[in-house]
């Protein structure tokens, strides 16, 4: 599946809104596509930047990858966690549409990068997926929000100790790169994983959904050969200010001293199509939290019997998170919590829920913590735990580890007591057209 072929078939299903006036890409666009927030939206007029169109808000609704993976919904956990226990090597390509055309004397001002926010240091694009090679481990495949600097320049928000930070630690001179704008979404989920050490995300993509690849024309990178735009470029020991930028917290990032890559070659699809991602939206929190359900799910796995597990919007879709389990002795709450950390190191809050408990309903966990959670029983607090450099209310110290204080929330029925008491009732389904008039025209 492409991107392009996803945008298609969200159109049949009734999704899609398209949008035909022309559309600015400093704020405007940004702004349109935040007031549909939770819809794709295809701009097909970018003023300035004719032939250009730009999509917004593919990833922002677990319904779109239901739709585009051919999973449904309920089974998209499931789906999530075999492809990252058991990745296949993708096929090369017997075309490559991302290569159809070829630019080598770069301009990324003729790209449509947006303008976000007035706090923002510069026109971001948040949506490239960046593949590089690590010496040692093999390929890698993440995201980098990218700051445009000039013609050919961006500077990269790398994360410390992660792995294209550790590639490019490695490499004497400057590490090659390929970004990628315009994947699919199996892809974009892949990206958003992290699978084992050695593990190749792109063959976590084509367990996901097929996947081929074509060789870069300037590197031995492979990238999605369906990409809608491909950069071929260098990672430099050069480091430039890169921030403020909002981030998936919806707070302001700070500015680092960061790496510039440099792009020596641009291909694209005819009629490209560029993918606007929302920093802080629907679209940014799903990409990031859903992918960790899966380590979340196989962590809990191992100590309970685990049905479930959803990190939640409300919590950044990163720092919350709800587990369900099927209670196996008095203390699986407790290891359940334990492991949920386990599973996702940023995690700040768990809930633990049992199986007739919708993870997915917020009303209905509420719920579970109002009937079935004493806090001087059923609450877990650790102190002084590693957390996420995302969170403002963390202790943040430059060069260490972030610090946080985490709490858990066993809002499971107690072992051995009168499960009975702890039932909701439940009334019988009625057809309403049997009892309701019909509305006159």
């Amino acid at each position: 599946m492409s991107f392009r072929r996803f945008i298609e078939k969200a159109d049949r299903a009734g999704y899609l809104v398209t949008i035909d006036r022309p559309v600015a890409t400093t704020y405007e666009l940004a702004d349109v596509a935040h007031a549909l927030e939770g819809r794709p939206v295809l701009f097909n007029h970018v003023a300035g930047y004719p032939g250009w169109r730009v999509c917004a808000g593919p990833c922002s609704d677990r319904a779109y990858f239901s739709l585009d993976l051919d999973v449904a919904a309920p089974d998209l956990l499931r789906h999530l966690a075999r492809a990252i226990a058991q990745p296949i090597d993708p096929p090369a390509a017997d075309a490559a549409p991302c290569q159809e055309v070829v630019v080598e004397d770069v301009d990324l001002n003729q790209l449509p990068i947006l303008l976000h926010l007035p706090q923002d240091a510069g026109h971001y694009i948040a949506s490239a997926v960046v593949i590089v090679r690590d010496p040692d481990l093999g390929g890698n495949m993440c995201y980098h929000r990218l700051l445009r600097l000039d013609e050919r320049h961006f500077a990269a928000r790398i994360v410390e100790n992660r792995g294209t930070y550790n590639a490019w630690q490695k490499s004497d001179g400057d590490l090659p790169v390929a970004i990628c704008i315009g994947v699919s979404l199996g892809v974009h989920l892949a990206a958003s994983m992290s699978p084992p050490p050695g593990v190749d995300e792109l063959a976590v993509a084509n367990a996901l959904s097929p996947t081929p690849l074509v060789n870069c024309l300037t590197n031995d990178l492979r990238v999605p050969a369906e990409a809608e735009i491909v950069l071929e470029g260098r990672i430099t020991k050069r480091l430039v200010s890169e921030g403020p930028f909002m981030d998936l917290t919806e707070t302001m990032d700070i500015t680092r001293q960061q790496p510039v890559i440099e792009i020596d070659l641009m291909t694209h699809r005819r009629n490209p199509i560029f993918h606007a991602l929302l920093p802080g939206g629907l679209e940014h929190k799903l990409l990031m939290g859903m992918p960790k359900e899966p380590t979340i799910f196989a962590a809990v796995n191992e100590v309970t019997r685990c049905t479930g597990a959803v990190i939640t919007p409300g919590g950044a879709s990163w720092l919350h998170a709800v587990v369900q389990i099927d209670k196996q002795g008095p203390d699986d709450g407790r290891r359940a919590i334990e492991a949920a950390f386990r599973g996702h190191g940023s995690l700040k809050h768990v809930w633990v829920v049992d199986g007739d408990v919708d993870i997915y309903d917020p009303a209905q966990v509420e719920w579970a913590l109002a009937t079935r959670f004493q806090a001087d029983r059923d609450l877990i607090v650790f102190t002084d735990q590693p957390g996420s450099s995302l969170d403002p209310s963390g202790t943040h110290v430059p060069g260490r580890k972030s610090t946080t204080a985490k709490m858990g929330l066993d809002c499971t029925i107690p072992w051995g007591d009168d499960r009975g008491k702890y039932q909701r009732g439940q009334y019988g389904r009625v057809d309403l057209s049997h009892y309701l008039r019909p509305s006159r025209p």
